[in-house]
Formats: C-alpha cells, structure tokens, sequence
C-alpha cells in the first residue's frame, strides 16, 4: 500500500495562509520550520497519524532566485493547480470557509459525475475545492 504523507502548497505569505487554512478549513498548525530566510508550515486535520498534511512555503523556499521567481509568477496567475479536500458534510465545510471570509468560486453543487462539492481561492490564489462523495 501506498499514501500519500505531505501535499506541497506554495503561498506568497505564509501567515496569511496559516489563517485560511486554519479558519476556513479546520486545519491545526502541526510543524514551524525555519531555514535561513524561509520557513515552511505543516498543518495537518484530525487525529490520523497517517493522514497526509499540508506543508505551506513561499515561492522562494528551498529554489534559486530564478525557480522561485518562475514559481512567483504561476502563483500570481493562479495556475499552480489545485487541491481537493473530502469532507462528510461539504455543505456546512462550505459555511465556515465563506464565515472565514474564503474567496467563494462555486457554492456547493452536486456533480454530474458523482459528487457535491464547491470551491475556493485561498489567500494567494491557488484554487480550494471540497467534496463530499455521492
């Protein structure tokens, strides 16, 4: 068997994110790394040990000037991507991240292909959609 253990979210302002992830998503601060100049956030959900967590750094972190600044300029189109989250209940999911003042893309809507789901942007842009199996 094999699982995935981390998901790699690059933000433009780590604190900022902390936030969202925390308020609009139920996420909890597990790790705060420094390295030098950059540092980088794991937050993971639940009491799983195995679940896989988020870890949130800047474009710069652990890159050249050059990578970082070609990372930059994707994160600002907002094409980086995107991350599906799974709840059992997407709709009040859906109610606390719009409370937590979450950039609203779709409330939710039931899929033709099976699932309920909506979405967001998170502070920096990358696109947030939840789901809730049918």
């Amino acid at each position: 068997m094999i699982s995935l253990r981390y998901c790699a979210i690059t933000v433009n302002d780590v604190d900022e994110s902390i936030v969202f992830y925390r308020d609009a998503l139920g996420f909890e601060v597990r790790n705060d790394v420094s390295s030098g100049e950059f540092r980088w956030v794991t937050l993971g959900a639940g009491s799983d040990p195995a679940a896989a967590e988020l870890v949130l750094s800047a474009p710069h972190a652990g890159r050249s000037q050059a990578d970082g600044d070609a990372v930059q300029e994707l994160l600002v189109k907002g094409v980086l991507g995107f991350f599906v989250f799974q709840t059992d209940d997407v709709d009040a999911a859906f109610e606390r991240a719009r409370a937590a003042g979450a950039d609203v893309l779709q409330e939710p809507i039931d899929q033709p292909w099976g699932p309920r789901d909506c979405a967001f942007r998170d502070p920096s842009g990358n696109t947030i959609r939840i789901n809730q199996a049918a």
